[in-house]
């Protein structure tokens, strides 16, 4: 049990191990919350549900930042919240994206929100390799930060003074026409399901294909590849604290 307790006051990334593990705990239970409880049956989300969505995980960004204030103090905790609030506005874009992306492959409203779901499953995961890539090239070459600076600065210019923008063409995205190339695909939807096993065309037999539903979600974690090389970096430029980071990350990717 000691040895259990040191290894999480062992510090991990500059920060304790407790604040990591509560953190996870935290993302768990609002996923399992989430997918488990309020969405169990797939059901179309109306726009109350969804400001009434988005209000709980604003909330709990900002009590973690309290939580953060208290413990490790007010520095940390201006650091978290402002990059917080800056993921927020940079994740409008994203948020454009997404429903150009569900709409192209008319995913119905009512499987929207699975694809969603699993799409910030993924994110959780990229955005950790990229956050600890980049806190890893600020700490061995510290002019990089101010690189970021710069980036942090021309992202803003570039928010303010932003008109329409082109929205490329799915269709002619290369990822998609090599999917479509490389894997069996169902040209109707199955329910909520990712893969179904069919009939192949060519052998007749049941082979594993598919959906529309794990296009859109392929292409959804591209789009956030994207713009994850725009946010990344702009939040590395206020805090090279990979917890706050992360953190700030993920709580106001959550709300999407």
């Amino acid at each position: 049990m000691g040895s259990f307790v040191n290894t999480l006051s062992t510090p991990l990334l500059g920060t304790p191990g407790w604040f990591w593990l509560a953190f996870l705990l935290i993302i768990l239970g609002l996923l399992i919350l989430d997918l488990g409880v309020l969405h169990r049956d797939q059901h179309e989300i109306e726009m109350r549900e969804s400001l009434l969505l988005y209000s709980g995980y604003f909330s709990v960004g900002m009590a973690f930042g309290g939580w953060i204030w208290l413990q490790l103090g007010e520095t940390r905790a201006l650091e978290f919240y402002t990059g917080f609030l800056v993921e927020q506005s940079l994740s409008m874009d994203n948020v454009f994206v997404m429903a150009m992306i569900l709409n192209f492959f008319a995913i119905p409203r009512r499987y929207q929100h699975r694809v969603l779901f699993w799409g910030i499953l993924g994110v959780i995961v990229l955005r950790a390799t990229m956050i600890g890539l980049g806190a890893a090239l600020v700490q061995s070459f510290e002019w990089v930060l101010y690189l970021f600076g710069a980036f942090l600065l021309f992202t803003g210019v570039r928010m303010l003074s932003a008109q329409e923008e082109h929205h490329p063409d799915l269709a002619q995205n290369r990822l998609l026409q090599f999917l479509r190339r490389h894997i069996r695909v169902t040209e109707d939807m199955h329910g909520g399901r990712f893969l179904v096993r069919q009939p192949d065309r060519t052998s007749g037999k049941h082979l594993l294909h598919a959906t529309p539903l794990l296009l859109a979600l392929v292409v959804i974690e591209l789009a956030d590849l994207v713009f994850a090389v725009d946010s990344v970096p702009a939040v590395l430029a206020i805090s090279q604290d990979p917890f706050i980071v992360y953190t700030s990350n993920i709580f106001a990717i959550l709300g999407l």
